[in-house]
């Protein structure tokens, strides 16, 4: 599974942000994209999924999510906090639960 290009950055945050195992981690992780843990792994499926949700994706076209945006929408997504996404409400004086 790779990075950004598939689903192994999404996968990594929810080991590290809920001391997730690999397995358990995954299979969150497929259940809040919709897709089967197998899908995880093929990125045309994830490139397609990720441009629809807005997750940012490698080489991403004009308008497409990128930076701070697509980490707002992965910690929507997953449920978890994103340290730039906390520091960046804070000093844009935003309200934790609007985006």
């Amino acid at each position: 599974m790779g990075g950004i290009r598939s689903a192994g950055d999404l996968v990594l945050r929810m080991q590290l942000a809920k001391s997730m195992r690999l397995a358990e981690a995954k299979s969150y992780v497929a259940e809040k994209l919709g897709v089967n843990v197998t899908d995880l792994a093929d990125c045309s499926v994830m490139r397609e999924l990720r441009e629809e949700m807005g997750l940012g994706y490698s080489m991403p076209a004009d308008g497409a999510a990128k930076g701070i945006q697509a980490k707002f929408r992965i910690a929507g997504l997953l449920g978890i906090k994103i340290n730039s996404v906390e520091q960046f409400k804070q000093k844009a004086g935003l309200e934790a639960g609007k985006k």
